[in-house]
């Protein structure tokens, strides 16, 4: 039969045609140069400990595939035992494992929050949250980032208008391209104070965060009405995501939740990976202590640059604006050696295009002051 491959395809290459005339067309490139990059934060996922647990696992036996949706025959020990330590450690009742940080998020907002309930979203949470809201039964609004009283604000009005279900608020601990951390106190707070469950992203801030990486909702672990991911591919070196809750919500959505139920589990050896991460931040707490001094090192070095950024994370953005710009600054910085990529729209708002730097221990303080130099030079002389 014959096919006219340019005439089916011809709305998709006219698409991929403007965004490269936009300068937001994507492609995928290979690791090359220091890692400016990544999330990984702690350098684990190249740490000696972790192939030894996971070589160690392999001749144990331990399947590399699950074979099977945990409610079938892919329910393995593994998982089991990483739930389990994982509720523990950060203080939760309960927790389950999912694939990955994206499908957790759209798991639970897909499943957890019903109709007539009410969704209120800070502006800048992850994508995934954004979509499991558009596909769940729950209504949602978007409240102003960072602005408690925004979110209170969202509640009244649709309290006012005859809204009378749960009220779920949602937010990331720590925002992935911004750097900036969110006025939990105050969620915590409103949660209460409106009979609210409080969904919290941690996926930049576990292992980073909190008493030995616990993340910055340990100091409110165990509440009934707080739910938390915490994601395992970025600072933990591994992959997947734990959703922590009570058992009640667990319970809830290893018998109600489709991405969960229909799904191949996540492979036992990923699950092994993760406990041997948990293991890590116990035993060298100077993993924590040594990004800590190196975050403190590079905005310190920033500042005496006369660069700028608003974060005091290990999140650095900078902020360029326009889309060709930021990719000129990237390609320049890559081809010094610095593998520091530029952000566009549609992942941060439109007119605030950046680079996103990242800190991480697989750096050292000398190729900080080395990737700033550069950076300094390649902006001298231009104004954002």
């Amino acid at each position: 039969m014959d096919s006219k491959p340019s005439a089916i395809t011809a709305n998709y290459t006219a698409s991929l045609s403007a965004l490269k005339d936009d300068h937001r067309l994507r492609g995928l490139k290979p690791r090359a140069g220091i890692d400016f990059t990544s999330n990984d934060y702690l350098g684990l996922a190249n740490a000696p400990r972790m192939k030894k647990a996971v070589l160690a696992a392999l001749e144990a036996g331990t399947s590399i595939g699950a074979g099977g949706s945990r409610l079938l025959r892919g329910n393995c020990e593994e998982h089991e035992r990483l739930e389990a330590e994982a509720a523990q450690f950060f203080g939760a009742e309960s927790a389950l494992f999912f694939g990955g940080g994206y499908v957790a998020n759209f798991a639970v907002l897909t499943t957890l929050p019903q109709r007539g309930d009410l969704l209120v979203l800070d502006a800048l949470v992850h994508a995934s949250i954004h979509e499991g809201a558009r596909a769940g039964r729950a209504d949602f609004r978007i409240s102003e980032h960072n602005d408690p009283q925004s979110v209170e604000d969202t509640i009244c009005g649709w309290r006012a208008k005859g809204g009378a279900g749960r009220i779920w608020i949602v937010a990331e601990s720590l925002y992935s391209m911004d750097g900036d951390f969110a006025p939990l106190e105050d969620l915590i707070a409103i949660a209460h104070q409106y009979d609210a469950f409080l969904m919290v992203d941690e996926a930049h801030a576990t292992g980073v965060f909190g008493k030995q990486g616990r993340g910055l909702t340990a100091l409110y672990g165990g509440r009934e009405n707080l739910l938390v991911v915490h994601t395992c591919g970025k600072a933990l070196g591994a992959a997947g995501a734990l959703v922590t809750a009570s058992r009640a919500l667990r319970d809830f959505m290893v018998n109600r939740c489709r991405p969960f139920i229909f799904a191949t589990a996540p492979s036992p050896l990923i699950a092994v990976a993760v406990r041997e991460a948990f293991s890590i931040l116990q035993d060298e707490p100077e993993r924590q202590q040594r990004l800590d001094k190196l975050v403190a090192f590079t905005h310190q070095e920033i500042g005496l640059r006369g660069l700028s950024s608003p974060s005091q994370s290990q999140i650095v953005p900078y902020v360029v604006g326009d889309n060709a710009r930021v990719m000129q600054i990237a390609s320049a910085l890559q081809t010094r050696g610095f593998d520091v990529r530029g952000i566009r729209p549609p992942t941060v708002p439109a007119g605030t295009a950046r680079l996103r730097i990242s800190v991480t221990l697989n750096v050292r303080e000398d190729d900080v002051r080395a990737m700033l130099d550069a950076l300094a030079e390649e902006t001298r002389g231009w104004s954002r």
